[in-house]
């Protein structure tokens, strides 16, 4: 399947700095396993940041339908990959969105694809978790929103404490989310909940 990053070439030059960088840490980069090595890593930045050249609005469009739902809907599980902006190492793990619809819903896949805009720019995850929320109240408007993050870090666990199991846990909560404790209890005991359905 064709992703949107195949369509995105990030300034020129980063090839050549890529060489410079395999030179000062003592290797050859014309040796045969590295000949292709920068234009390969060019190529992984452009998959990774693709999130910068995405816009919101292009994905919601056509997606957001009037409903009279007015229940809380909650995305469990969305799997994201993002690069922590102090090391450019990854971060990775779940993220959790529900949103109390207010005449009008969104796609299923839409929220998702939130998630992924945000999580392929250079990141800390208290920002990350900050962007999915607000964009959502944003653009749809509800009763509330609720995003909670659950992510291992490789700056956390390759360097520095090298803490294998360390998860970081954060969370944003918006409107009756923020304001009723029993709205967010919901949304949490829902994520609990899930988790023990599926063993983790």
């Amino acid at each position: 399947m064709k992703d949107i990053a195949d369509d995105i070439r990030i300034k020129p030059g980063i090839e050549e700095q890529i060489r410079s960088i395999l030179l000062a840490v003592g290797e050859d980069p014309d040796r045969p396993g590295l000949l292709k090595t920068p234009d390969r890593v060019q190529r992984a930045l452009e998959f990774l940041t693709s999130g910068y050249f995405q816009d919101i609005d292009d994905i919601l469009n056509g997606a957001v339908f009037p409903a009279k739902y007015d229940e809380m809907v909650v995305v469990n599980d969305i799997e994201f990959y993002s690069l922590c902006e102090h090391h450019m190492l990854p971060f990775f793990g779940k993220c959790h969105v529900a949103y109390i619809p207010n005449r009008e819903i969104v796609g299923l896949s839409k929220i998702p694809r939130v998630v992924e805009v945000f999580s392929r720019r250079l990141q800390v995850q208290e920002n990350l978790t900050v962007q999915i929320a607000e964009v959502l109240q944003e653009k749809l408007k509800p009763m509330g929103v609720g995003v909670v993050m659950d992510a291992r870090h490789l700056c956390l666990m390759m360097r520095g404490a090298q803490k294998q199991q360390a998860r970081m846990i954060t969370s944003h909560m918006l409107g009756s989310f923020r304001t009723d404790s029993k709205t967010r209890i919901e949304f949490l005991e829902l994520i609990r909940s899930n988790a023990r359905a599926t063993g983790e």
